[in-house]
């Protein structure tokens, strides 16, 4: 059979260990998503940063060269320079095939550096029908591609119907320019019952879900973790590395001496800490020592990686020494007492009922109390993230 089918060879990396996208997904991924958002040359004057199209390649490269195959962008990054460099690139190298790329409609792609007319802008914002065309079609050219691996609805408009979304999206599947759907930015009942009209009515459901969650902001395991969890959703957090706030003193001492403050469009000090994060910080400098951690930002992406299955992190950045340093967190293996450690630092609170009645592996006070008088119960165990394998396997 070896001599038909030989094995492939060790992983260069662990970025090329590759898992199931979700229950309802089954594609295999690279465990990292290289975000886009920087990768393009059209943001430089809002305070984001861009990156000409060589710096770009070169990123790219080393990202796909590592094993990485799962890219995240949108129609609007980089006023759509991020979408079209990738397109390029893939191109160029002829390996769109081995590339898993997600993107996104619902924002004005055209509001900067468009000849357009302020009367004319309306038509190309939102998740309605007409927005979604224009967006899909843009993109595919942009892309230099015929299909999108996974389309995002990027955030929750208010005004389109649910079941305009839905019947909409379902149809760039039936067509082929789709392949899955993925939701961001967007209130978990929302995509609960986005995802129960879908299946009610024979179209596509949303199989990600995509959103802000790191260790200093941890509102993300309210509600949408656990929508999730029951939808068979894979989850893609955004804003792991907190906006760049997780750092040691040491670095912050050596940006402070370099002038380098991180992004400005949220104001110049916006990459300042408070002393709550600090002490998060501590902490993870604290467990990064214990496990042998070269970087605390590390041992930040593992704790998402560890909490629940299926968490693909979108890791941005410019520079290919930064995102190899944030790979060394899939070698990261936390105990369950390092992340309640880390987690006890800021107590995070749930807020009613989550306070009251707990989660479903995990009861609060009140339900265990009704239950446990009503006879002894065994329950299933909470489903188990995947560690890392080790480096020499």
């Amino acid at each position: 059979m070896d001599k038909m089918f030989p094995p492939a060879p060790p992983p260069q990396s662990a970025l090329a260990r590759y898992r199931l996208l979700s229950p309802r997904a089954g594609v295999h991924v690279s465990p990292i998503q290289l975000g886009a958002m920087s990768i393009g040359d059209q943001w430089t004057d809002i305070g984001i940063g861009s990156m000409d199209k060589e710096s770009s390649f070169k990123l790219l490269d080393a990202f796909f060269d590592n094993g990485g195959n799962f890219i995240d962008t949108a129609n609007s990054y980089q006023d759509g320079s991020s979408e079209a460099f990738i397109g390029e690139w893939a191109e160029q190298r002829g390996i769109r095939d081995q590339l898993f790329i997600a993107t996104k409609y619902c924002n004005n792609w055209r509001v900067r550096g468009s000849s357009l007319l302020p009367t004319n802008r309306p038509l190309f914002i939102g998740s309605n029908a007409k927005s979604l065309k224009m967006s899909v079609e843009a993109s595919l050219k942009k892309l230099r591609t015929d299909y999108i691996d996974v389309f995002y609805v990027h955030w929750w408009d208010w005004d389109t119907s649910i079941e305009e979304v839905m019947v909409s999206l379902h149809n760039l599947v039936v067509q082929g320019k789709v392949l899955y759907l993925g939701i961001s930015d967007s209130p978990a009942w929302v995509v609960a019952k986005a995802n129960t009209y879908a299946r009610c009515n024979g179209l596509t459901p949303f199989i990600m879900y995509q959103g802000a969650w790191n260790v200093m902001d941890r509102a993300f395991e309210r509600e949408i973790i656990p929508m999730a969890q029951e939808e068979g959703m894979a989850l893609a957090p955004w804003n792991v590395l907190a906006g760049g706030k997780i750092r040691t003193d040491e670095e912050e001492e050596k940006r402070l001496a370099s002038g380098e403050h991180g992004r400005k469009l949220f104001g110049p000090d916006s990459w300042l800490r408070t002393e709550e994060e600090k002490k998060v910080c501590k902490a993870l400098e604290k467990v990064a020592e214990e496990v042998g951690a070269k970087s605390i930002g590390a041992v930040a992406i593992a704790y998402v990686l560890l909490k629940t299955p299926h968490v693909f992190p979108i890791i941005g950045g410019r520079k290919v020494e930064h995102l190899i340093a944030n790979l060394e967190a899939l070698e990261i293996s936390l105990s369950d007492e390092q992340i309640k450690y880390i987690e006890s630092v800021v107590p995070f609170d749930p807020g009613f009922p989550h306070n009251m009645l707990g989660s479903k592996y995990d009861l609060g006070l009140v339900a265990r109390g009704f239950l446990a008088a009503s006879g002894t119960r065994d329950n299933l165990p909470k489903p188990e993230p995947i560690r890392p394998a080790g480096k020499s396997q």
